[in-house]
């Protein structure tokens, strides 16, 4: 063009300005072209012009984690699908730009999608947890005990008879064949009375079989020291087992009785024996383990048992959003439920224990249902609140049990109990209250302890001695059983485990049955107790401590690395020896096992896992549906091998190129989780790697090099700390302000990976925040 113009014979100044200024602005944009433009051009009638999805291509949103490199890469080799040619080098460099700085990036996703609070109604967990400590509330606590089997008291005689006890001692595990011997010396065999005594520890909320085998009269309370679950005090002729199904909440301690009599006959004596086993949700029938049961009592309890709905869980956490008519039902039963059990239960209790307070127009009546009404309410109640709730039911009804069911519908179908935020007008130091007893124990208020603490409102005034309070109680609510329970839900949602779902392998895993899974569980949740309560609490130990629990039945399957460091009997769990192998938690034979096929492994399985949810990073959906090689149509190749050859095509290698990456690192651990070196006679190829957030390429060899790197990694951080924030405080963690990730992972590294002093720190913030508002409500007056 420029040799052109110089052949016409005549050119202004002006002209010739111009069309250089045009020339350099074509140079220009074709350097850097506009990644917008091409956008609507080659990319918005499948995407969307907004990045919003199209029914007819692709119905999910552009919404991603992916690094500018990462986009740039994968625009240049698949888009557009058509004519992935038609969009590489500066071009795809400027599309891959604009779609990150307009959908990905982290300001990006805050914009297009700011997180926002939710008013949500309690969680299905949240309504058994506020019912079981309205009921507990007025027994008193129970606190974290050790663990290791039930209080036993041998009497030679058939009936209580304190002189006659001979031994007091502590049994693991109740399963005894006496056979027509004496249970111990110094007592007759044909004539003895045994007592065990403590509390029931349940590690999930679910359906528990409580099975009682006896040749002898027994009796079994369980809950509350009147109430008989099982009675074969009047033996059954021939009959031996007894069996009763029940809802229990995780993380809460049950009062367990068993009394098991043998009494003189003129016939000859069956042989004596007793066993106390269960049937835990998902699982197979055992002995009930020495860590799941308590040597000293606890208070009674209150176990819902009204069936409820399930909660949205598509956040990944439960939310309490729906209400519908079989919500609002389930409620009701609820409420009718727990109503029994405070006119069976709570009032007579109370009234043993007010004989101060007179009868006289119903006052000690009046002052229990007031009380219940406040606990539920979670703030005082002022007259008109009384004179709705609790006066006019009682002129309504003058039964006293009566009157008390119609209190207890009347507060647990008030959205000032379904829905806990509603409680605006309530003192400030009761409403921090609130906030640490939801995000803590899923509950509310109930213990004297923290009743008082509001009283004397020590969690208000000026901020930093608030805060200060604030973070002491939380410390002392750490302590708390029903803390446990909600930290093993939360690391059984981390893991992507369900402790109710079956695990089958195919019958060349011989040995692998419902009764080794059991053990797995027990095994799994031991070492996560074990680093979750230890001093340090240090979230890298989860990958990095390699000992594992195990007793004999896991040995014997996974072989010498799993056998007992030292003597354990065989319903002990102990540790086995250190094993350099394994990745801690990640390589866990449950976890494995979970991550698999009935008959291989799959890495596909286990680098989504790894990608979503201990990285916390974004994949979209497959674009059809995936179904794997059979192995047998390719007998000659190793499950990595027969991955790669499916997912090899580039359209597949968009998302499989970080999956595989990272899935294949966890090769050597079968679809057991037995640890091996071979597959199909070849050697095992673990190799692996993974592209962080920021481009950064890290490489492994093998699993242990994949857990330590995970340990340290950044990116892991985040995504622990964010599941841990959403999974107690039930809402998105941006909308409690855009740093707060950044917050929360300075604290995180200053106290060296504590999780405990980040579930901490998180309840402090929550609940900080009601000082706040008080504060900006007190300037805006």
């Amino acid at each position: 063009m420029i040799a052109r113009l110089r052949k016409m014979p005549v050119v202004s100044p002006l002209f010739t300005a111009a069309v250089l200024v045009c020339l350099v602005g074509e140079s220009v944009a074709a350097a850097n072209p506009d990644g917008k433009s091409i956008y609507v051009r080659q990319c918005a009638s499948c995407h969307g012009a907004s990045g919003e999805g199209n029914t007819d291509h692709y119905e999910a949103a552009l919404v991603g984690d992916d690094s500018l490199g990462e986009l740039t890469e994968l625009i240049a080799d698949t888009m557009p699908e058509e004519d992935p040619d038609a969009c590489v080098g500066d071009d795809a460099a400027a599309v891959a730009q604009y779609i990150y700085d307009s959908f990905y990036s982290p300001a990006a996703q805050l914009r297009n999608r700011p997180a926002r609070q939710q008013l949500s109604r309690l969680t299905a967990n949240q309504l058994q947890q506020s019912l079981a400590d309205l009921y507990q509330h007025f027994y008193g606590s129970a606190d974290r005990q050790e663990r290791g089997g039930l209080s036993a008291s041998y009497f030679d005689d058939d009936r209580y008879n304190k002189k006659k006890r001979i031994l007091e001692r502590v049994d693991p595990i109740i399963d005894f064949d006496f056979g027509r011997e004496p249970p111990i010396e110094g007592v007759n065999a044909d004539k003895f009375y045994i007592t065990w005594e403590g509390a029931l520890s349940v590690e999930h909320t679910g359906r528990y079989e409580i099975v009682l085998e006896t040749s002898c009269s027994a009796k079994l309370h369980f809950g509350h020291y009147d109430h008989v679950l099982i009675d074969n005090h009047v033996q059954s002729e021939g009959k031996t087992e007894f069996r009763r199904t029940l809802q229990l909440i995780g993380g809460r301690l049950y009062p367990i009785s068993l009394w098991f009599i043998q009494r003189k006959r003129k016939t000859e004596l069956p042989p004596a024996r007793v066993s106390l086993r269960w049937v835990t949700p998902g699982g197979v029938e055992c002995v009930i383990p020495p860590e799941n049961l308590i040597p000293r009592g606890t208070v009674s309890t209150f176990a819902l048992q009204t069936k409820l709905p399930p909660d949205d869980r598509t956040y990944g956490y439960d939310r309490g959003t729906s209400v519908d008519r079989q919500w609002d039902d389930a409620v009701t039963r609820a409420a009718f439920e727990f109503g029994d059990a405070a006119a069976r239960d709570l009032w007579p209790h109370f009234r043993r224990r007010n004989k101060s307070l007179s009868d006289d127009n119903r006052e000690r009546l009046r002052a229990f249902l007031n009380q219940l009404v406040g606990i539920a309410f979670r703030a005082p109640i002022d007259d008109t609140t009384r004179a709705v709730y609790i006066d006019r039911q009682l002129e309504a009804e003058p039964d006293d049990a009566q009157a008390i069911r119609r209190v207890c519908l009347l507060t647990l179908k008030s959205p000032r109990f379904l829905y806990p935020s509603l409680d605006a007008g309530a003192p400030v130091t009761q409403r921090v209250a609130n906030r640490l007893s939801m995000i803590l124990h899923d509950s509310l208020p109930s213990k004297k302890w923290l009743l008082d603490e509001i009283k004397r409102d020590r969690m208000s005034g000026d901020p930093k001695k608030a805060e200060a309070r604030i973070r002491e109680v939380a410390s002392r609510m750490l302590e708390d059983p029903r803390l446990h329970g909600k930290a093993m839900a939360l690391f059984y949602r981390w893991l992507e485990i369900d402790p109710a779902e079956e695990i089958v392998k195919d019958k060349r895993f011989e040995g692998f049955d419902g009764e080794l899974v059991g053990q797995l569980h027990r095994s799994l949740q031991r070492k996560l107790a074990e680093v979750f309560w230890s001093e340090s609490s240090d979230y890298r130990q989860l990958f990095t401590d390699n000992r594992v629990w195990t007793n004999q039945r896991l040995a014997s399957f996974y072989g010498s690395t799993w056998e007992l460091d030292g003597d354990a009997k065989p319903h002990d769990l102990a540790r086995s020896v250190e094993d350099g192998h394994r990745g801690g938690v990640l390589t866990h034979p449950l976890l494995m096992s979970d991550l698999s096929y009935h008959d291989t492994t799959s890495p596909i399985h286990r680098g989504v896992f790894l990608i979503r949810h201990v990285l916390g990073r974004t994949l979209r959906p497959p674009n059809e549906a995936f179904t794997p090689f059979n192995p047998e149509l390719h007998p000659s190749l190793t499950t990595r091998e027969r991955v790669q050859l499916q997912t090899g095509e580039t359209k597949c290698q968009v998302c499989h190129d970080k999956i595989n990456g990272i899935g294949f690192a966890l090769e050597n651990y079968d679809a057991a989780g037995r640890y091996r070196l071979k597959e199909r006679e070849k050697p095992i190829d673990a190799t692996g790697y993974y592209v962080t957030r920021t481009g950064d390429r890290a490489e492994f060899s093998s699993a242990a090099e994949l857990a330590g790197f995970l340990a340290d990694n950044e990116d892991a951080h985040r995504a622990f700390i964010e599941r841990v924030f959403e999974f107690f405080v039930r809402q998105p963690i941006n909308a409690f302000g855009t740093d707060t990730s950044d917050k929360l992972l300075s604290q995180f590294r200053a106290s060296d990976y504590n999780m405990r002093k980040l579930i901490q720190e998180i309840a402090v913030l929550v609940a900080m925040r009601e000082l706040q508002q008080e504060d900006d409500e007190s300037e805006s007056t």
